[in-house]
């Protein structure tokens, strides 16, 4: 798990990720002073219930839908955004933020 300094940068950038876009595990870890993708993805997964924070529009790398105990309401959710997705489940490149 990241320090609180990370997890801090973390929670920042993922609360700018606009509805009806996605960025990925690592995108966000680039944008942090030495996060790596697995502690963005550890981050997500041990947020504090009432966060408010946009979770489900952080991907995996191959721009689909880490499978967790989640992925299905992180989908549904993502879809409610306008979030497409193609025959092999993936998110368009152009959907990527930033």
């Amino acid at each position: 798990m990241a320090n609180a300094a990370l997890l801090e940068q973390i929670y920042t950038i993922v609360a700018q990720i606009p509805a009806g876009r996605v960025t990925t595990y690592g995108r966000v870890a680039k944008m942090t002073e030495g996060a790596t993708p697995r502690m963005v993805g550890s981050a997500m997964r041990h947020l504090p219930d009432g966060h408010g924070l946009p979770w489900h529009r952080v991907i995996n790398a191959t721009r689909r839908v880490t499978d967790h105990g989640g992925a299905q309401r992180q989908r549904d959710k993502l879809r409610a955004e306008g979030v497409v997705f193609d025959s092999s489940e993936r998110v368009p490149a152009a959907l990527l933020w930033p």
